[in-house]
């Protein structure tokens, strides 16, 4: 059962759509929270093991993300058109912007 901190508004009034949406980018967001935790936990360390150990944790959790990214790019126009513009470009970030509102 879904909570009331899980969500703003009545999911009982979502679209099975809405719900898959919120729910992959609540998936995101919690891989990127371990990403940065496991992180930590490495730059911490000084016992190389654990830290090897923690680095690959990181790694696998920033490929949860991508594959949670991949789902949102896939299921919405919107992500899909600011990755194609932002992702694998070279040079100032906001030029890119720039040049993508010309």
């Amino acid at each position: 059962m879904a909570t009331s901190s899980e969500w703003h508004e009545d999911y009982s009034r979502m679209s099975e759509d809405a719900l898959n949406f919120s729910r992959a980018v609540k998936s995101v967001q919690e891989e990127l929270e371990a990403v940065d935790w496991y992180n930590q936990r490495a730059q911490a360390t000084r016992d190389e093991q654990l830290k090897r150990i923690l680095a690959h944790n990181r790694d696998e959790e920033i490929e949860h993300a991508m594959m949670g990214l991949e789902y949102l790019r896939r299921i919405s126009p919107v992500f899909d058109k600011h990755m194609r513009t932002y992702l694998f470009t070279e040079g100032d970030i906001t030029a890119i912007e720039e040049k993508a509102e010309d």
